[in-house]
């Protein structure tokens, strides 16, 4: 496991002393949920942050793992990805479509894995 010095102000110290036999697990939290946060909204492509907001609205409302297994973003989201996806055969994408799309990956990732867990709670939970 890699390791990472920061240096952080006395007071602050002090009052993370209670916790420090969490700081890998809450760091790690930390650093997962700000790769979560929405990009820099672009007023022109509102597209990404509804999307964004759609997935955490959903996980927000601490969906059963079969909801979890059955989730699908809106079709205008599919909508999007898909003229993105066109797009990017016929064309080269600009900047900020290029952005969009990747953002659109990281997502796909998330929901995947967390479906691969939530589908292996389902396995493993005993049919009556």
């Amino acid at each position: 496991m890699a390791q990472i010095t920061i240096d952080i102000p006395d007071d602050l110290a002090q009052r993370l002393a209670p916790f420090q036999n969490q700081f890998s697990d809450l760091f790690t939290r930390l650093i997962a949920t700000r790769l979560l946060e929405p990009p820099t909204t672009d007023p022109a492509n509102p597209n990404t942050s509804s999307t964004y907001q759609e997935i955490l609205d959903f996980l927000c409302d601490r969906p059963t793992s079969a909801q979890i297994v059955n989730f699908k973003v809106s079709p205008a989201s599919q909508s999007r990805l898909q003229t993105l996806l066109q797009q990017n055969r016929e064309t080269a994408l600009t900047a900020a479509e290029t952005a969009e799309i990747e953002l659109y990956q990281q997502l796909d990732t998330l929901i995947g894995f967390l479906k691969i867990r939530a589908y292996a709670a389902l396995q493993a939970t005993p049919q009556n």
